[in-house]
């Protein structure tokens, strides 16, 4: 499997398995399954509620002689509830204890958002607190910590735009190294990533496939002609397509499924080769569709809106 470089070496693949939305009674065995059929990328995060099955499917496969630690790169996520500056190594603590590990390959804040410690879900304007009350800085230069004491190997963001990043840049000392957004061909983002690859930034593309549970159906980008003409073409399946075309841009992907059949068959797009033809007409099908807008963060009266997170 082809892998992105970090700066100083460490390799990450290119092709990964997603965890958002997988519940705890199929996790165990979806993680399991990846790492026999050769996944070694998996992505996780606090808030997904499934980081200890996660992590009872890593021992029992490193016990199993199926995988060696060295060989995964394991990511977690800062959740919105411990931006303050003391939380963010008892959270990352925390990961590590429910994934039975010693240390995660990348470590990313989640998103530009904070919310008051001890509310994970914000449910008014009060659970909140803006960006003035908890800047992004203070929140960056604890997760700079938590990579010197070698709790995480790498650090990141997610969800995060060109304004906030350079946020960061100006105070960093250690600058972000990898930002997990939307990418899918109907939201290609093409500014933004060139941004990052510009800045030294290797991207990850969240929900690669589109996010079956917000789009699906007739306007599924599985059923877009131009998707299906390439995988007949290519004698493969569509989400094959989709998913090589986002390794081809340089971006890693981590499609999520608990379904052991569709596990092998995003597994099996490592060998579809994408030519640049392809390329073009898949880059006429964005339609500039947001799916994963942090909504949760946008209350009455709150301090977040859509553009604040996305714009500003």
């Amino acid at each position: 499997m082809k892998q992105i470089l970090f700066q100083n070496g460490d390799k990450l693949p290119v092709l990964g398995l997603g965890t958002w939305l997988s519940n705890k009674n199929e996790v165990y065995e979806a993680v399991l399954e990846a790492i026999r059929i050769g996944y070694r990328h998996i992505d996780c995060a606090y808030i997904y509620g499934n980081e200890e099955e996660i992590g009872l499917a890593l021992h029992d496969a490193m016990k199993a002689g199926l995988v060696k630690r060295e060989e995964l790169f394991i990511t977690s996520k800062l959740w919105n509830s411990d931006h303050a500056p003391e939380r963010v190594e008892i959270a990352i603590r925390k990961s590590l204890k429910d994934l039975q590990l010693d240390y995660l390959d990348l470590y990313l804040i989640h998103w530009p958002v904070a919310f008051k410690t001890g509310h994970e879900q914000a449910k008014d304007a009060t659970d909140l607190l803006s960006l003035e009350e908890m800047p992004l800085e203070t929140t960056w230069h604890a997760m700079e910590k938590v990579q010197e004491s070698g709790l995480a190997k790498h650090i990141g963001v997610s969800n995060f735009n060109i304004p906030k990043l350079k946020r960061l840049f100006a105070v960093a000392n250690i600058k972000p190294e990898l930002n997990q957004i939307e990418l899918h061909p109907y939201f290609q983002q093409n500014e933004l990533v060139g941004f990052c690859r510009e800045n030294g930034i290797i991207v990850t593309a969240f929900s690669p496939l589109g996010s079956h549970h917000l789009i699906s159906g007739r306007d599924s980008i599985t059923n877009n002609e131009t998707v299906i003409r390439i995988a007949q073409k290519h004698g493969c399946l569509p989400t094959q397509v989709i998913l090589d075309w986002g390794m081809k841009r340089g971006t890693s992907v981590i499609p999520k499924s608990v379904n052991k059949k569709r596990i092998f068959d995003n597994y099996q797009s490592i060998y579809v080769v994408l030519d640049e033809q392809d390329i073009i007409d898949l880059s006429k099908i964005d339609r500039n569709i947001r799916l994963a807008k942090g909504l949760f963060c946008v209350l009455p009266g709150g301090c977040y809106s859509l553009d604040s997170i996305w714009l500003e």
